[in-house]
């Protein structure tokens, strides 16, 4: 073996040994083991020795090459155990946080609240009840003989045969006017359910009703009532009407309708051309319903409404598919 071919293990350690990282280490070793190596040139050397001599001359390099890659092998694991044993860089309390992104509320919620602020500020008080109802409170108690289209299975989710999830929030009004005499001044929010799932209706979704019962209470005071709302929900320049309607517990009844948000009532897709969009059903109480809490018909009077928040958040926001409120798209709900 030459001096030059025994010096090489040991020049490699040494090359190796000051290498201060693994691309700085990968480099001597391709100087050593690459293509154009140094063993490489070693090995090219043999076809100028005799026949004879070429043999131990080749083990020898092979053995040179693998003391030499056994030093590059061994410097590696030393570098990348040495990267391991070093502290963590410490944290620099003084840089700006990672903000989290603020969230925000549900559409419908956000129109809740501004339904009853609204009501709030008119002096009504917000009352709530039971979501799992008797058929008597949802029902009997309201007016809704046992033949109303209503109580059919396909229009209302019975859990036995007098249990059910309300269809309505109305239960609240009667169980309210149970326990408190005239006069009454209430909303009742909350979630309703119903056999019904399209673009404009949903199996759940929210209501809010209101009842107003007390000595000479009017029509008048119902529009006036309802007027206050639609003007403080859509602007003080929106149209408000009133339609005959019919519902078992009022009597007259009526549908109020609001200027389409859409045309500003000058007709369009959205309000079938008419210019008009249904918002809420409204009515003077039925003195029928007074006899199932114990008031005398003959000495108070009040006005009852009703209506779908999502109804209004999709009037108010001019959304068209009830079943966004309820898909989570992030990309939706962040609109609001």
């Amino acid at each position: 073996m030459s001096d030059d071919l025994e010096d090489l293990p040991r020049l490699a350690a040494e090359e190796a040994e000051a290498a201060d990282s693994e691309e700085d280490l990968q480099t001597v070793k391709t100087r050593y083991l690459g293509r154009k190596g140094i063993l490489t040139q070693q090995l090219r050397r043999m076809g100028e020795l005799p026949p004879e001599d070429r043999p131990k001359f080749g083990k020898a390099v092979h053995a040179v090459e693998a003391e030499v890659e056994g030093v590059f092998e061994r410097r590696l694991e030393a570098l990348r155990h040495a990267e391991l044993r070093k502290p963590a860089p410490l944290f620099d309390v003084t840089l700006p946080g990672r903000g989290q992104p603020p969230g925000r509320l549900h559409p419908v919620t956000q129109v809740m609240g501004e339904v009853l602020r609204i009501f709030q500020g008119l002096g009504f008080g917000i009352a709530e009840g039971p979501e799992v109802e008797f058929d008597y409170y949802n029902f009997e108690a309201l007016n809704i003989p046992p033949d109303h289209p209503a109580r059919d299975m396909h229009d209302t989710f019975y859990l036995a045969e007098k249990t059910l999830m309300r269809t309505h929030t109305s239960p609240v009004q009667i169980r309210v006017m149970e326990k408190q005499e005239p006069p009454v001044k209430i909303v009742a929010p909350g979630k309703v359910y119903r056999c019904d799932a399209d673009v404009s209706h949903s199996p759940m979704f929210h209501q809010v009703e209101g009842l107003l019962v007390d000595r000479d209470v009017t029509f008048a005071d119902l529009r006036g009532t309802l007027s206050t709302f639609v003007h403080g929900m859509f602007g003080p320049d929106v149209g408000v009407r009133f339609r005959p309607s019919f519902f078992p517990f009022t009597e007259p009844s009526a549908e109020v309708d609001i200027q389409c948000v859409i045309c500003q009532g000058g007709g369009c897709r959205v309000c079938g051309g008419s210019g008009w969009l249904e918002i809420l059903g409204a009515g003077m109480v039925d003195p029928a319903v007074y006899g199932f809490v114990g008031y005398d018909p003959e000495e108070v009077t009040g006005f009852a409404f009703g209506l779908g928040v999502e109804r209004v958040a999709m009037l108010k926001y001019g959304i068209d598919d009830i079943r966004l409120f309820f898909e989570n798209d992030v990309r939706f709900l962040s609109q609001f």
